[in-house]
């Protein structure tokens, strides 16, 4: 669509659903950046741009204003910052593209809970319409093995508290991240925190230690055994019979998933578990023709 006029501070990160997004960094890095599982912003110290360093970004842009439609707000957790930073943004956005449909940023929940309802219903109102929310799990024993700063109620309250301004979400699970010990109560845990929050979007990919295993397992509080394929879709089986979702768009596509799953929860809810069945069957032998593979 265009060359890009502005200068990232890399690495950069963007869901997948935001590839035709304009990105525009609010914050670089992480100010929790302490899970055990996620090396995107160990490279980078937390900092909060200069608004006149963000307004020179978005201004770049004009040129191509009328064809941008979405927003994305990186880094890691933009909604760290109080409305008093953030409105002034959203207003700049909204004012220099006309056509703009939709604003978007990774959130926590903790995040999401520092804010009150009204903080919340100001920035849905300014068009921050979708939150993306790594869950990970919904296991309080697994979310403090990996650090993850959460709980199974800060979590369900946060969401929960951002749905009810009109904010979307999605939200993410990690297949294996509490490894052998933490198994079963990552997928019952996990299928109760979604039953409990019923987001727009959901989505599940593996666990992948991007440093190696052993620096995983160094971070992550307590002993980690790596899930072999069997026991991942083991896990995804038991995920996914105690899931209950209405009407959640669902996909198991990343790079990582092996089993690839498309749909909507609940409508589709036998299907895959049928498909997950037949992936247990013959994990390996017909795994690309069965269901895709990588």
């Amino acid at each position: 669509m265009f060359g890009f006029p502005i200068t990232y501070h890399e690495p950069l990160f963007r869901p997948p659903s935001e590839g035709r997004s304009l990105i525009i960094q609010v914050t670089l890095g992480c100010s929790w950046n302490k899970c055990s599982f996620c090396e995107m912003y160990t490279s980078k110290h937390f900092t909060v741009r200069k608004q006149e360093d963000v307004f020179q970004d978005i201004e770049a842009f004009k040129p191509w204003a009328d064809q941008i439609t979405k927003v994305f707000l990186a880094d890691g957790d933009p909604l760290v910052l109080s409305n008093k930073k953030l409105m002034p943004i959203l207003e700049k956005i909204n004012a220099t593209f006309p056509n703009l449909r939709r604003i978007s940023t990774y959130a926590s929940p903790s995040n999401i809970n520092r804010k009150s309802d009204e903080d919340l219903k100001e920035l849905q109102d300014a068009g921050l319409q979708l939150l993306y929310v790594g869950i990970e799990s919904g296991d309080d024993a697994t979310l403090e093995a990996i650090q993850k700063g959460e709980t199974f109620e800060s979590t369900v309250t946060g969401i929960n508290k951002a749905q009810r301004v009109g904010m979307d979400t999605s939200v993410m699970i990690i297949t294996g991240v509490g490894g052998r010990y933490h198994t079963e109560q990552h997928a019952v845990r996990s299928a109760e925190v979604l039953n409990a929050i019923q987001p727009k979007f959901a989505s599940t990919l593996v666990l992948t230690a991007h440093k190696g295993l052993e620096h995983y397992k160094s971070r992550f509080k307590g002993e980690f055994i790596e899930l072999n394929l069997t026991e991942q879709l083991d896990e995804m089986k038991r995920f996914m019979e105690k899931v209950e979702l209405k009407n959640t768009i669902f996909r198991s596509d990343h790079a990582s998933n092996r089993l690839v799953l498309k749909g909507v929860l609940g409508k589709d809810k036998e299907r895959f578990l049928a498909q997950i069945e037949q992936a247990i069957q013959d994990p390996y032998g017909k795994t690309r023709q069965v269901y895709g593979g990588y």
